[in-house]
């Protein structure tokens, strides 16, 4: 990439560039083996981030390289160039970063806590002194609330929340103060008092505070949902990017300022809204997501209105208006991700709520609510299952689209996909409170049913072997034999008892159902070649056997 950086003629360009697509393709395979063999969802997503820069910032680096070799005196075409090249660099030390499991000296997580992590944080700090009343000082308790309220100021500082909702942030951090002051009161009097009616005063104060911080994840939520919802919808049609294309075409620089004035606050709008978007993300990895979208358009941003500028002082450039595109276009891409996210983000906080409920509900004939009290799930818990739930949605339609492609679809191995695909689907409704599934029971039933499908789907595969080669056939008993423990696993967890812990069985079931569909999908698309593969060999073979037959004629 050094030399890249300092090349001075095209055809040393085209030479080195040749070499650095290669080591960029080999440098995609190895550091996305890597990302998967990680278990820190934080720096899978870290990672995936990292390489996401590198793979767009490949095909920008072409262009405004060439940009920089045919327009050699063009400042703007060289600050573009070299803002392609700073990326990329600070992607690659994100990779080494990961890859080496260093931090580089100073950094530090704790200036990037989200507000919904500080709550969760903050919730579990209090509902700790059910069990211990000396667990941590009150001044603690405080500073960690101020800490958290201070971050809400993204909300209320910022002009594109509205007044109602600006209001209505304020009103609960009052309320949450207030109440934080009521239950350190309460604790005092606790520690000195071990009366039945000071627990239950400690026990209300705990539950009002609690409260007040779920109202105030609401109104974040509503704020930063509805915002980005507006501004995706208001800059859809792109048109400050059609425009800075046309101005750059027809030369015009007046215009050009204009436009890039628009763009300059489309992006502080976009950062913003991406900031606020990461305090109600919910998870570390769509944290990371938010923060990679927020540096993509910093980024972007800039970087269009420097090849716009190359353009209109050279609007006959057919590489300087190739290049522009390029920019715009992963403008574009970011816009679309950020879309996605922003579903991902929404679906993921009413999948928790959903979750709570469904929780809820299961305990509904339990009279002694305190016995529950150890066994309610934490955040934690329930973002795994909610992200789970969403995986397995997700490979329903992946397994949805192998079976497509047969074309016999009342082929044995087809039809125990499909059934599996379906109850995998009615699984992942469940998670979300919705579908046939109404009841605990529905549940451990379908997963039965679904244990049983898995096993005739082996039985069916292992028949199909039979009659591949050996190398083939070695292939594909070795993903069978992958699948039959899962499914001997699914039925055993079934089985088991676990009392009071309903989110510890719904875990273990969505997880061993979600890496059976997993399997699935690798089955049926291996099946499928395997099968193409067999029909081709069978026809090569009776040609052959037609020809040899002629030829005996003649």
């Amino acid at each position: 990439m050094e030399r890249l950086e300092k090349v001075n003629s095209f055809q040393e360009f085209v030479q080195i560039f040749s070499q650095f697509g290669n080591e960029m393709v080999e440098f995609a395979h190895l550091s996305g083996d890597r990302q998967n063999d990680l278990k820190d969802e934080k720096k899978k997503a870290k990672m995936a981030a990292a390489r996401a820069v590198l793979e767009k910032c490949t095909m920008m680096l072409l262009t405004a390289s060439k940009t920089c070799l045919r327009h050699p005196t063009c400042e703007s075409a060289h600050k573009n160039k070299e803002g392609v090249f700073d990326r990329m660099k600070v992607a690659l030390d994100k990779v080494i970063e990961i890859v080496t499991d260093c931090k580089p000296n100073g950094e530090t997580d704790i200036s990037s806590v989200s507000i919904f992590t500080g709550i969760k944080e903050f919730k579990m700090n209090i509902e700790a002194l059910r069990e211990n009343l000396y667990f941590q000082s009150k001044e603690n308790l405080s500073v960690t609330l101020e800490v958290i309220l201070e971050r809400t100021e993204d909300f209320t500082d910022s002009a594109y929340t509205s007044h109602e909702h600006r209001e209505r942030i304020l009103e609960l951090s009052t309320q949450a103060r207030m109440e934080l002051q009521q239950l350190i009161s309460v604790w005092i009097q606790a520690q000195s008092k071990k009366t039945k009616s000071i627990a239950e005063e400690l026990e209300l104060s705990i539950l009002k505070i609690s409260h007040s911080l779920n109202e105030l994840k609401k109104e974040l939520h509503s704020t930063a949902t509805q915002l980005a919802a507006d501004l995706l919808k208001y800059h859809a049609d792109h048109v400050v990017l059609k425009a800075l294309k046309l101005t750059g075409v027809e030369g015009n620089l007046e215009a050009l300022a204009e436009y890039a004035c628009k763009l300059s606050e489309q992006k502080e709008q976009l950062v913003e809204t991406c900031r606020l978007l990461r305090h109600i993300s919910g998870t570390e990895p769509m944290e990371i997501t938010c923060i990679h979208a927020e540096e993509t358009f910093q980024v972007t941003g800039q970087q269009i209105i420097s090849a716009a500028e190359t353009l209109t002082l050279h609007p006959s450039s057919k590489i300087a208006k190739e290049n522009l595109d390029v920019f715009c276009e992963a403008w574009e891409s970011q816009i679309s991700d950020m879309s996605t996210l922003l579903r991902e983000i929404s679906d993921f906080n009413v999948l928790l709520f959903k979750i709570i409920l469904i929780f809820l509900l299961s305990q509904k004939n339990n009279a002694n609510l305190k016995s529950l009290k150890p066994d309610k799930p934490d955040s934690e818990e329930q973002a795994k299952i909610a992200k789970l739930g969403l995986k397995l949605g997700l490979l329903t339609s992946d397994a949805d689209c192998e079976i497509e492609k047969w074309e016999d679809q009342e082929n044995e191995i087809v039809q125990y996909g499909r059934n599996m695909s379906s109850m995998a689907y009615s699984l992942y409704l469940f998670t979300r409170g919705e579908g046939p599934l109404k009841t605990s029971q529905d549940l451990i039933h379908q997963l039965e049913v679904f244990a049983a499908e898995g096993l005739k789907l082996t039985s069916s595969v292992q028949a199909f072997s039979k009659q591949l080669k050996d190398d083939d056939k070695l292939m594909l008993l070795l993903e069978i034999n992958k699948l039959i423990p899962l499914c001997h696993q699914l039925q055993t967890v079934t089985k088991t008892s676990l009392q009071n812990k309903v989110f510890l069985k719904v875990d273990k079931c969505i997880t061993k159902t979600r890496s059976m569909m997993a399997l699935l999908v690798q089955l049926l698309s291996l099946c499928y070649k395997l099968l193409k593969k067999l029909q081709m060999e069978n026809n090569g073979w009776i040609s052959v056997t037609n020809k040899d037959s002629m030829d005996g004629k003649i």
